[in-house]
């Protein structure tokens, strides 16, 4: 498994505003998968994907603004993305 080469690929498309992409290159970057941990880039690429109705993505903005992960812990926020 090269998770390098697919983080490269999951950029590409997310780039380009594939929300499945999105969640997964935020994926990589909360997971230390072929990129280095930023809990800040993961974020981002989570909420890219939450606006745009992804669920799977808007699960991970939740509990990233439940634990402090990537942002400041804010339990409102969270209840509003696991929504």
């Amino acid at each position: 498994q090269d998770y390098a080469q697919a983080a490269r690929w999951c950029r590409a498309a997310a780039e380009q505003g594939h929300a499945d992409a999105q969640c997964s290159l935020g994926t990589c970057y909360l997971g230390d998968r072929g990129t280095r941990q930023d809990d800040a880039q993961a974020v981002r690429w989570f909420r890219a994907a939450a606006d745009q109705g992804h669920a799977i993505a808007q699960r991970m903005l939740g509990w990233c603004y439940a634990q402090g992960e990537g942002v400041q812990q804010d339990h409102t926020q969270a209840v509003r993305w696991y929504r």
